[in-house]
């Protein structure tokens, strides 16, 4: 893939709140995630994983600060902030009659000028994204054709066509048998470590999570439970008091493996 100008950005969350109407959801959240690396976004469900996601992206009404290389990001413009941040979805809207090529073109946006066709280096891009990520047999496709495997790896191709410094994965496995959710966070994990990206993932599976991200933030009722290393994060206290869930942590050579127990 053509390069950003920079490779991976630090990100910092200071003191975020956000709501859901009247319900508040994240209460003082403060996470870190360094150039570069992967920081694993893990709880129970409803715990805020999505809405931290979305707030980051500035998508989500918020209170607090998001920086990215120390500098804040509300106020950026949305197209500047789009050349940073790059999200992929859990639950993509996915357009009809769009072909796959066409699908991860929308990539593009925020660096043409508005209502401008595609430029010659867009093509590039994009072409170099989509062999990356093995979807050339699958370009006149239209996407929503796909199988579900193929289209996370579309999803994923349209984020990576923006060349962000970020990358923000919501349950990127999700709805995925294991091999292919290997598949995906195998993928991601090399075009992190080739391009610099820093990412930033909700992963709803713990051994994925404590296998492929560096570190892990817990969240459990909208605030800060747990962070460090996957072997710090997952043990069987931890797990016991968050998810309620009886569990070995087993250490294992890519990190730790959570076996839950009858």
């Amino acid at each position: 893939m053509t390069r950003s100008p920079a490779a991976g950005a630090a990100v910092e969350v200071v003191g975020l709140r956000a709501a859901h109407g009247r319900t508040q959801v994240l209460h003082g959240v403060r996470v870190r995630v360094e150039a570069g690396g992967w920081l694993g976004i893990i709880g129970p469900n409803g715990a805020g994983k999505s809405t931290l996601l979305r707030s980051l992206l500035g998508v989500h009404p918020h209170q607090g600060e998001v920086r990215v290389d120390g500098v804040p990001t509300s106020g950026m413009p949305r197209r500047q902030r789009a050349r940073l941040l790059a999200y992929a979805p859990q639950l993509p809207v996915l357009p009809e009659g769009v072909t796959t090529r066409d699908y991860v073109a929308l990539g593009r946006t925020p660096h043409r000028p508005l209502l401008a066709a595609p430029r010659a280096v867009d093509r590039v891009v994009v072409a170099d994204v989509m062999g990356r990520l093995g979807l050339d047999a699958l370009a006149d496709r239209p996407v929503l054709t796909l199988s579900g495997g193929e289209q996370q790896r579309a999803v994923l191709a349209r984020a990576l066509a923006q060349q962000p410094r970020v990358l923000l994965l919501d349950e990127p496995t999700a709805a995925l048998d294991l091999g292919h959710a290997q598949q995906v966070l195998d993928l991601v994990d090399r075009l992190r470590r080739q391009d610099g990206l820093t990412v930033i993932s909700t992963l709803h599976d713990l051994t994925l999570a404590g296998q492929y991200a560096d570190r892990l933030t817990l969240l459990s009722e909208g605030r800060v439970a747990a962070e460090g290393s996957p072997a710090e994060v997952l043990t069987a206290a931890t797990l016991a008091a968050h998810y309620g869930a009886r569990a070995q942590v087993v250490t294992g050579p890519d990190g730790p493996a959570v076996l839950p127990m009858r």
